[in-house]
């Protein structure tokens, strides 16, 4: 397998959480996200959705981080990462889910880049954008964490909601949100970034990280 990432994307780092957790070996391909290099013609071809990551595996090109771990799960059953039983299957997907569709998209880079390109705000606007966006989904997500669980994770395991929770949270440090009204997913962090496979996935740990 080959990921096509950036290193500090959000949705390259689920995917190198979700492949890590699950034992996979992968080459790592990383794409200049700053330099435009996922929206050239050699790129555009083999994923036209013109974004990272795309997963180079069994013969085809895939794209979309949530689907590919989704397939992954289904390819790889071993060490899957959601459980067995249906309402807990359903808990880690509502949060996840509630991260990868409400966050990703007012928060992507294109976005930012057209709120300072095109519409000429400055980068004290683009952040207030951010935080606000960030608070409208983390912060009932953390109240739902509040009602569920006080473990070291959501369930017994990290897994799908992990994998999409700490590369959002890596990403609300950027941008100077105020994590201390989480302090659940904080607690959560804090455990996921203790194991190696974490470790393993952290921008920093990438050999693109500058």
């Amino acid at each position: 397998m080959k990921l096509y990432g950036y290193w500090r994307s959000s949705t390259s780092y689920r995917l190198r959480c979700a492949l890590e957790l699950k034992g996979l070996s992968y080459e790592d391909c990383p794409v200049n996200l700053i330099e435009s290099e996922q929206r050239g013609q050699a790129f555009t071809s083999r994923n036209p959705f013109a974004g990272v990551p795309m997963l180079e595996a069994d013969g085809r090109d895939r794209a979309q981080s949530m689907a590919i771990i989704a397939w992954l799960d289904e390819r790889y059953p071993e060490r899957s990462l959601l459980p067995t039983d249906i309402e807990s299957r359903f808990t880690a997907r509502e949060l996840a889910y509630a991260i990868a569709t409400e966050l990703h998209a007012p928060l992507n880079l294109p976005v930012l880049k057209y709120l300072k390109a095109e519409l000429g705000h400055d980068q004290d606007d683009i952040d207030t954008w951010y935080r606000h966006w960030l608070a409208k989904t983390l912060l009932p997500v953390e109240k739902r964490l509040s009602q569920l669980s006080t473990g070291e994770f959501l369930l017994d395991a990290p897994g799908l909601f992990e994998a999409v929770l700490v590369p959002q949270l890596y990403n609300a440090r950027r941008f100077d949100f105020d994590l201390s009204q989480c302090p659940r997913m904080e607690q959560i962090e804090k455990a996921c970034l203790a194991m190696p496979a974490f470790q393993r996935a952290h921008p920093d740990s990438q050999p693109d990280a500058g």
